[in-house]
Parts: structure tokens; sequence; C-alpha cells
């Protein structure tokens, strides 16, 4: 690890710090009816509900359903309503509503593309959808274009918009966000015509886009920032432009922190008090990390390198920060516990199997799926615990989700439902 200043911080600043965690916290607990994006409210991975079980057995299942096709994108919920994606070989896509009582399948709209050439574990399946309370949002590449495509609730047909060409050698895989009246696309590619677009959530008109350089694809979701006097921010992280802040209203950059970061970014930012890391790799695992430090007094103003980290990096997980701790959970099956505010590692240890999905924190606990199938639950702590291990049955690449006390769980075929009241 690299350290950049003197790591120290002055005891006003460590209470700024606990107030951000605080307003995060608050956040989650005011969203945690709905799971609106990848990795919930935020993106923060947060809930508090107290309905998980750690040790599942077969008595904890609410339902399990068998879905018309596989993926990768993980479940978003609204209310009653539960959403996801498939997809087959052949390149047959379907958007399917489900209710989260019982898990009935209440719709499915099919929309085939022309198969096209992507990483063996892609799938035309893997961005995540993005709700507010009428609409369901869905960003989908046809190895030429981007395509976006809002549905309601019932499955009816709102807008559909190609915003442009889409060229990557390993598929897409980028997740849409809903800030306020704003739908967020982010499409950084190969090649040229890389860029971030708002548009209305409404209608699918192009309120701003923000042109970008273009090198190598970047696949996370933007991460929120919000400082305590001030507006919410986008956190996104690629190679040609490193970590960049965004105002989601006019798509205006607010600050932008490039050190030429080399590899490419899969795992999305993650955001701990006035810290925001990011991590980039190749091939099996991270190579390469970046964390900055935010001035929460002046959002606008331009953030300091805090510190790097080079070994036991993810490449595919996005990170999670909790308790005054970051853990960076790899795809080898290490889990790495530190403290965000200086970059000190706590603990290093090897849950083993191989992750691409990423964890989420669950009252105390982190939960995440192997692709083997295995669920493995550890204590978000300093001290590093194994909770409990079940096998799903099947691999999967997926995150869960939390909603109203329960928790979705897919797998490659499979979509189930744990825990609640």
């Amino acid at each position: 690890m690299r350290m950049k200043g003197t790591g120290m911080l002055e005891t006003g600043r460590w209470r700024v710090c606990a107030g951000l965690l605080m307003v995060s916290c608050l956040w989650g607990r005011v969203s945690g009816e709905n799971w609106p994006r990848f990795r919930g409210p935020g993106g923060a991975g947060l809930s508090e509900a107290k309905t998980i079980p750690v040790e599942i057995s077969e008595r904890d299942y609410r339902w399990r359903v068998k879905l018309p096709g596989k993926g990768h994108s993980s479940p978003v919920v609204w209310g009653d309503r539960l959403f996801l994606t498939c997809a087959d070989d052949q390149g047959h896509r379907s958007v399917v509503g489900l209710n989260t009582r019982d898990g009935r399948i209440l719709w499915t709209r099919v929309a085939s593309v022309t198969p096209y050439s992507q990483h063996q574990f892609n799938s035309f399946a893997s961005s995540t959808p993005a709700l507010d309370d009428e609409r369901v949002y869905i960003a989908w590449t046809t190895g030429q274009s981007l395509i976006v495509w809002a549905l309601d609730h019932e499955g009816h047909d709102i807008w559909r918009r190609e915003l442009g060409a889409y060229h990557a050698q390993h598929g897409s895989g980028a997740s849409p966000v809903v800030m306020g009246d704003v739908l967020v696309i982010g499409n950084d590619q190969e090649g040229e015509g890389s860029f971030i677009a708002g548009l209305n959530k409404r209608t699918g008109e192009t309120i701003w886009r923000n042109e970008r350089k273009s090198s190598r694809a970047s696949y996370i979701t933007p991460a929120v920032y919000t400082p305590l006097n001030g507006k919410p921010q986008l956190i996104f992280s690629s190679t040609s432009h490193g970590l960049t802040s965004l105002d989601p209203e006019n798509g205006k950059v607010n600050w932008e922190v490039n050190p030429g970061l080399t590899q490419r970014c899969v795992g999305s930012p993650v955001v701990a008090g006035d810290i925001i890391f990011a991590s980039a790799g190749s091939g099996g695992g991270g190579k390469e990390s970046l964390a900055v430090r935010v001035d929460p007094d002046r959002p606008g103003t331009q953030p300091a390198i805090a510190w790097e980290l080079r070994k036991g990096l993810p490449y595919v997980p996005t990170p999670i920060a909790y308790g005054g701790l970051m853990f960076l959970w790899n795809d080898g099956g290490v889990v790495t516990c530190l403290r965000p505010q200086s970059g000190q590692v706590v603990w290093k240890e090897r849950v083993g199997g191989r992750f691409f999905g990423s964890p989420v924190c669950v009252n105390g606990k982190l939960y995440a799926i192997s692709m083997e199938g295995q669920l493995v639950v550890i204590a978000a702590g300093e001290k590093f615990e194994v909770l409990g291990r079940h096998d799903l049955g099947e691999g999967s690449q997926a995150t869960p989700a939390v909603a109203q006390g329960v928790m979705y769980l897919r797998t490659a075929g499979w979509l189930m439902a744990v825990g609640g009241g």
C-alpha cells in the first residue's frame, strides 16, 4: 500500500465523516422498503433488515421460481413487484415482472437481438434494471448500439430510445440509475463515442449529454456521494477518466481525479464517509486502485489522492463500506477488511470460491454468492468470522437484493426469496 499524506485526521474531520456515514444509514432506513437499482439505494448495498437468517435451511425459503432464461443481472424491487432480466444464447431477451409475495410471474416482455461476441463469462442479461414508483428502465446493447427501454410496472411500453453506437470486446453490463427526474446512462466504450447521458425519465428525451474519451469499456454502475450540505453527486470510474463526479441534474462535472488508470473498471466505486474508492483490473483479478478524499465543506473542489492498494483487490465485485470499515471481496474469494480513512488493513482472509457477484451488508453481516452457487455469510467487523454457508444448487454471478425484510437470490436460472417476518 502506498500512502498519500500523513493519514492522520483532525477531530473535526472525523466528526464530519461520522455524520456522512449517519446520513448514509438514515438514507438506507428510509429507502429500506424498496431496492430500486444495482446494490439498492445509492448503490451502497446496505440493509438494516433483521429478518434474514445467517444459517439458511429449507424452511427459510418463502418461494422459488424457475426463470424464463438465464442472466447475471440482479433483482430490483418496488413495493410488491420484483423485476429482472433474462436471456438465452440465441439473443432472446426478456424483462420479467413478479409478485414478491409468492414469486408468481405476472408478465414477460421479450426483445430479440442478433447474438454478438462477448466474454465467455458475460451474458445478454447482465445489466440490472433501475426503478421508480411508476417505471422500470432497461439498458441493453445490440453489439452495435445502446438501447434504453422504459416500461410501466405492468409491463406496458412507455418509451424506447437508441442512444448511439456501442462497441466493446467483452459485451456490455453497465446499469442505469434514477436520480430525481433524470435517468442516467453510462456508456464508456471502446473506440470512439463514449458518453454519459441524462434522460427525462418520463419521456426518454435527452436532458444532457457529457461526451467522454474512449479507451477500455467500463462496466460500472455509478455510486452516489451526498455531502452533508450539498446535492447528491454521481461517481463514475473508468480507465480514461479515473474518478469523475457529475451533477445528475445537468451533467456538469464537479471534479475529476485521473492519475492514469491502465486497467478496466468493472466493479463499481464505493463511498465511505469522505473517502471514495475504485479498483480496476484484468484477467482474473484487480490490479490497481484509487482512493480519494473529498472535502465535505467544499463539494466542488478537487479531491486529494488518499492512498492506493495493489494487493487483494477486486476486479468484478464491488466493495462495501459499513461501520467505519471497508470490505474488499475479490474475485478469488479473498476478503480484505481495511480502514477507509488510512487504507490500513485490519485483516485479510480467504473464504474460498470464485466471485463475480458483489456482497451486500445486512444488519452487520456480509452476504455474497459464489460462481459455484454458495451463499457465504461473514461478520462485517474487525474480527474475521464465517457465520454461514449455504448451497443454492446452481452457479450465480448476481448480487442479492433486500427489500421489506426479504432477501432475493438469483442463480443462473432460478430466483428465490429468503427470510422475512
